[in-house]
């Protein structure tokens, strides 16, 4: 097996470009969950757009619970914190709704490697075909700027895919920096995807109907595994869903400006996500990260997800337009009044609704179409 390590896959920068604009200036952090964080970027005036009311409401939950500035922990004090998936959980509660998981689909964790961080959470329909027929999979990446965040803190997009989809969906845990740097996410979403491709039989799936998805940290980890597949020839997925990823290393998109201060992502955030997980500024620019500069060609049709209020919203419109020069068919919509992390929200606001609503429309119908000829 070839290490994804070597592969030109894409660049970016673990929180963003943010990795960029940080490591030219301050050395990259030691493996250790308890060093210190680096020093805070420039402070700007800039405000965000409003965000839309529901999702002002998740915002003000969050805020409610007392967090701190994730930019100003150690990686081990901010994996404390609550996360915006807490904050929506809040905004439930305040509303009288349960917050209790979807017990329509059950889970199995199973490991996929040697470490305790390297397995997967496998979500089933508990009705799942009377038939037998094997059902298609989605291999889903989560966020968290590949330091903070597990299958745990989401768990709602993988669960609703589950059962909008009738399908099984393959959640990867993976090691985390900054005790395992770059590229190691990487090269565990690659082993993840053939692992699955070997035994989705065994739990009931079709490994020829399979597709990926991911959210932030995993919208990129989602294509470069694409990528992946394409250069070392297994089985291509049928549709990409990638959700605001991390895609350009750029230092100058226009969301780096206006979102400068958006919750509950930041553009401090970024740069403090890229001080633990590289291990120099090249890393920035290897194509892994920078999937703008990546070789795009021949990937599988992608549907790229960005909000408005999000200093990576750039990454994902960049990304589409870099794709569509390659030849590859995208769809990227960004929608408006809502921020960094709202996909996992879909049962308060109305934008994660419609977002959510979209993936399971491309995949279903991809799932539904004939396979592609390669």
């Amino acid at each position: 097996m070839r290490s994804i390590s070597k592969l030109p896959l894409a660049r970016g920068v673990a929180a963003a470009a943010l990795l960029a604009a940080s490591a030219g200036v301050y050395a990259q952090s030691p493996r250790s969950v308890s060093a210190p964080p680096p020093p805070p970027p420039p402070a700007t005036s800039t405000q965000p757009p409003k965000a839309a009311p529901d999702m002002q409401m998740v915002l003000d939950a969050l805020a409610g619970l007392g967090g701190k500035p994730i930019e100003t922990l150690t990686p081990a004090e901010a994996r404390m914190q609550p996360s915006a998936a807490d904050g929506a959980k809040a905004a439930m509660s305040k509303k009288g709704m349960p917050t209790t998981p979807d017990a329509s689909v059950t889970t199995q964790d199973v490991p996929y490697g040697s470490d305790p961080k390297q397995f997967a959470r496998i979500y089933k329909p508990a009705s799942a075909p009377a038939s037998g027929k094997p059902m298609p999979v989605v291999v889903y990446y989560h966020g968290g700027g590949w330091v903070i965040a597990d299958v745990d803190t989401y768990d709602a997009a993988p669960r609703a895919m589950s059962k909008a989809l009738n399908a099984i969906v393959v959640s990867v845990e993976y090691r985390h920096a900054p005790e395992f740097k770059f590229p190691v996410q990487h090269d565990d979403a690659a082993a993840a995807y053939r692992w699955t491709l070997a035994n989705a039989a065994s739990w009931g799936g079709d490994p020829m109907k399979i597709a990926l998805a991911g959210e932030s940290a995993g919208g990129n980890l989602a294509v470069a595994t694409a990528i992946y597949a394409r250069d070392n020839g297994l089985t291509a997925p049928r549709h990409i869903v990638s959700v605001y990823p991390i895609a350009n290393s750029s230092m100058t998109l226009p969301s780096r400006m206006d979102s400068a201060n958006a919750k509950p992502l930041n553009a401090a955030m970024l740069k403090w996500f890229g001080y633990y997980y590289q291990n120099s500024a090249a890393d920035a620019q290897d194509p892994r990260l920078n999937l703008v500069s990546a070789n795009l060609r021949g990937l599988p049709p992608t549907t790229i997800i960005n909000a408005q209020i999000d200093p990576l919203r750039s990454d994902g419109e960049t990304l589409a337009a870099a794709m569509r020069q390659a030849g590859d068919k995208v769809e990227q919509k960004t929608f408006s009044g809502v921020t960094h992390e709202f996909f996992g929200m879909a049962k308060v606001v109305r934008g994660a609704k419609e977002a959510n609503d979209l993936a399971v429309a491309r995949l279903r119908a991809a799932f539904a179409a004939s396979a592609p000829r390669r």
